[in-house]
């Protein structure tokens, strides 16, 4: 094989597995360092240069990190990154002085951005210091979208998301409350040069099983139902309520019912558990609250007398499994009445956009979703940019934050006449971890402590108030044992071939049996057959040197066991082996100034 192109950022981007993972790449090693400094207002910063709500996100994001977190492959839990992120947001000091700020002239361009949620918002914090004129249009009488509407302030406190949301618009970004755009078409006379929508997808699916029609009144859209408690429109909910879907929307309006006055809280899925799409974290939380989640029953009819409904009809259902888990066969195997007050309808969201033209030059698919190129999210109307849920259906948080990332870059680009393709590769910067022959820069000691579970409000605590934040935060000593849990991924171990005389003496150091110097091979496949140890795993690329000076042999690494833990750097007699730290640079709209001036 030939040797590995370290050259290539990608590579040691995929080493770093929950930087890889997020979908806007924050540097989570890094900045899970600078807690353990203590530096928690850079450890802010890290973070909102690519996540741009750390608070938020913080509290509720899906973290996509954590189940690919390197921890994961020497015990069952990953480090808690989302959760030690909160504390970067907690424990900062006053950040506004490193804020970008508002530029003393604008550019002269005008952008309008449809929808106050996180895509939006995202592009704005981009483009403004820049110098563009933003405005951001909301139909509802305060900004946040889905982060305020659909996540209940118990998990995420309206002080918060506020405060991240106000960094924002400080920045000169303007909000129009309470003004919907009703017409594309009319918006695109207005003047603006470009026009990002961020709206989200704002359509909860209904359910037309029979008694639907007639037990309208206490059947609830999740998504609205929430909407309409966030804003105070409704303040109660029956005795016995029912949740059908088992997403994470699901987990909010059982947790919210609760809140309400519910005696009763089920939610029904119609699958076994290994199928449920709300995340395991939700699931417990729900639980703790003595919420019943009931598996195998498929919804068949709503019952009701006289007008008002009392039930819901379930067909009892029986799955066959294959040894992957796949279901390959099911049957009814009976039919169950459980009584309810209310039931609240939690199967999903679906895109909305009667307010655009079909003369507006928007194309869209066969499931009413616009016709979105990926890469620079501009629609079939040039200058007209979609985001978030709004461009490829629901979605969560973080991928909203990533699409405002690269919407920015392609309006900046439009705006000025630049190709939309016309894009910053990223990068990679290593540099040497070392202080001293067995001294790093960083703790390369493993730490074998288990995960820290945060704090919560007490169980009787947590309904006297719809806005008792439940989480309270990672104690003193919760943060100092959790942050010494990562690995440190992000400080690789380097090969210097020319420098290697094949010792063994840091295979022989290895605690996990990484290292294998072996004649090359033609294949991946042979080369892996010939390791020294190997899970099996094929998740990550070998780590291939150029010929060795002596006997021509290879250096092989597998980076899916290896720890980071740097004793093969200590103990080369030739620092043929070293470790060194990596920045990847993932670029944002204020870098393309480099490219145009390149």
């Amino acid at each position: 094989m030939k040797p590995t192109d370290t050259g290539n950022p990608d590579y040691f981007h995929k080493v770093v597995d929950c930087q890889w993972a997020c979908p806007a790449h924050t540097p989570v090693p890094n900045y899970i360092r600078l807690i353990a400094q203590c530096r928690y207002s850079d450890a802010y910063m890290v973070n909102r240069a690519s996540n741009v709500f750390p608070g938020i996100l913080g509290r509720v994001c899906d973290r996509p990190c954590e189940p690919a977190c390197r921890r994961t492959r020497v015990e069952e839990k990953p480090v808690a990154i989302c959760r030690l992120k909160r504390v970067a947001a907690d424990h900062r000091e006053d950040i506004t002085d490193r804020l970008p700020k508002k530029p003393a002239q604008t550019n002269g361009k005008k952008i309008a951005l449809i929808g106050a949620g996180p895509a939006s918002f995202t592009v704005a914090n981009d483009l403004a210091p820049l110098g563009y004129e933003c405005t951001i249009f909301e139909k509802l009488d305060k900004p946040g979208g889905l982060m305020r509407s659909n996540i209940p302030a118990f998990r995420l406190p309206e002080s918060v998301l506020m405060e991240e949301l106000n960094y924002i618009l400080d920045m000169g970004v303007e909000l129009k409350l309470g003004t919907p755009v009703e017409s594309m078409s009319a918006l695109l006379k207005e003047g603006y040069d470009a026009v990002f929508v961020g709206t989200g997808a704002p359509k909860g699916k209904d359910l037309g099983l029979p008694g639907r029609e007639e037990s309208d009144a206490n059947i609830h859209i999740g998504i609205d139902w929430l909407e309409s408690v966030a804003f105070e429109h409704i303040d109660k909910i029956g005795k016995k309520v029912l949740i059908i879907g088992v997403g994470n929307t699901a987990m909010d309006c059982c947790r919210t019912s609760l809140r309400l006055g519910a005696d009763s809280v089920k939610v029904m899925a119609r699958k076994p558990r290994a199928f449920f799409k709300a995340s395991e974290w939700e699931l417990e939380d729900a639980e703790e609250e003595n919420v019943d989640i009931i598996v195998n029953h498929s919804p068949k009819a709503f019952v009701h007398e006289n007008g008002k409904l009392t039930g819901m009809l379930f067909e009892l259902m029986e799955y066959d499994l294959d040894d992957a888990g796949k279901i390959t066969d099911q049957r009814v195997v009976g039919e169950e009445i459980i009584p309810c007050d209310d039931v609240i309808l939690a199967i999903g969201q679906e895109n909305a956009f009667p307010w655009i033209e079909a003369d507006a030059g928007i194309e869209f698919d066969k499931w009413d979703v616009p016709m979105v190129d990926k890469t620079p999210f501009e629609s079939t109307r040039k200058g007209v940019f979609f985001g978030g849920d709004s461009a490829f259906g629901p979605l969560n948080i973080i991928w909203a934050v990533e699409h405002g990332h690269q919407a920015a870059i392609s309006i900046h680009n439009h705006c000025r006449g630049v190709p939309l393709t016309d894009r910053l590769p990223d990068g990679v910067k290593l540099s040497s971890a070392k202080m001293g022959m067995m001294e790093w820069r960083y703790s390369n000691a493993f730490d074998g402590s288990e995960r820290r579970k945060m704090q919560h409000v007490e169980l009787v605590d947590r309904f006297k108030k719809i806005d008792t934040e439940v989480e309270l935060g990672f104690s003193a000593e919760q943060i100092a044992t959790e942050v010494q849990r990562c690995l440190n991924c992000d400080v690789h171990t380097v090969f210097d071939p020319p420098l290697c005389e094949e010792c063994d003496a840091c295979i022989d150091v290895c605690p996990v049996e990484c290292l294998t110097i072996t004649p090359n091979a033609e294949t991946e496949g042979e080369l892996r057959a010939a390791l020294t140890a190997s899970d099996d795993t094929v998740d990550q690329d070998l780590y291939v040197s150029a010929p060795l000076p002596l006997t021509g042999r290879v250096m092989i690494k597998d980076e899916n066991i290896c720890l980071h833990c740097g004793l093969c750097a200590e103990r080369c007699p030739t620092s043929a082996w070293d470790m060194k730290e990596g920045v990847i640079e993932i670029h944002h709209a204020v870098d393309q100034r480099e490219l145009s001036e390149a």
